[in-house]
């Protein structure tokens, strides 16, 4: 696992040796580049911390700013949606994806195409796994007190009641696993096509930040399909998925 910029912030602080390329000091110099107009190189940079498993809200804040300022609205909102799934709890994020979001004139169910993964969200907001885990171990305990000590009733409804709660935390992370991966939609115009294949034919269109659910993944393509249902294949580098980091820029001009 990449080391987080918090940890590489306190490195620094304390004195540890780092290099020019550790995550903390190419977060400045990205700042930089972004405060001096450098847009290109700001993002490019975002991309090899981001690339490198060095994520953070803080980070993907800055690279919607930056993606925003050259008027890219869908790889702003994209950026914003990555930050919140790190940061779920965070109002700041959710205000600013409305704001996006409107600006590109798209429907809430247009970045919501997949409501299951609210519940994922919700899940890790919240801790609930950890808490469903926690629960059903108390149930278990309490369980076979009720059972060594048969005449204290409380412990056997104590029992049964931890159980329900831990299946009720558990259904938040089980249900949002059934939900379907997405991305966005990062370039204007971006080709619908026929085929996984760059000779393929174009079938249409997608609208740029429009959130679309992951059919399949084959080599650089991804099967989509848009908010109107339909289906088809699309360049990975068009629709960048909301649920893994991403790859690094390969282009920044």
């Amino acid at each position: 696992m990449g080391m987080s910029l918090g940890m590489a912030v306190v490195l620094l602080w304390l004195g540890a040796p780092a290099s020019p390329a550790a995550p903390a000091a190419r977060f400045r110099e990205a700042n930089a580049a972004a405060r001096g107009g450098d847009i290109p190189k700001a993002i490019a940079a975002y991309a090899e911390i981001a690339a490198s498993g060095a994520e953070s809200a803080s980070l993907y804040w800055n690279w919607s700013q930056a993606a925003a300022a050259r008027g890219a609205s869908g790889e702003a909102l994209w950026a914003l949606l990555r930050a919140r799934e790190l940061e779920p709890g965070d109002k700041a994020l959710w205000r600013e994806i409305e704001r996006v979001r409107e600006g590109a004139n798209l429907d809430p169910a247009e970045i919501a195409p997949e409501p299951l993964l609210a519940l994922g969200r919700a899940s890790r907001r919240f801790g609930l796994g950890a808490l469903a885990l926690g629960l059903g171990v108390l149930s278990v305990a309490l369980h076979a007190a009720a059972r060594r000590f048969s005449a204290s009733r409380w412990l056997g409804q104590a029992s049964v009641l931890t159980l329900v709660l831990a299946i009720v935390a558990a259904g938040f992370p089980v249900g949002a696993s059934f939900a379907r991966p997405t991305g966005v939609v990062v370039r204007r115009g971006a080709p619908l096509m026929d085929a996984a294949s760059d000779t393929a034919e174009a079938v249409g269109a997608l609208r740029e930040g429009e959130v679309v659910p992951i059919l399949q993944e084959s080599g650089a393509f991804l099967r989509v399909e848009d908010s109107s249902g339909a289906r088809g294949w699309a360049r990975a580098e068009d629709v960048r998925r909301l649920d893994r980091p991403p790859e690094r820029e390969r282009d920044p001009s």
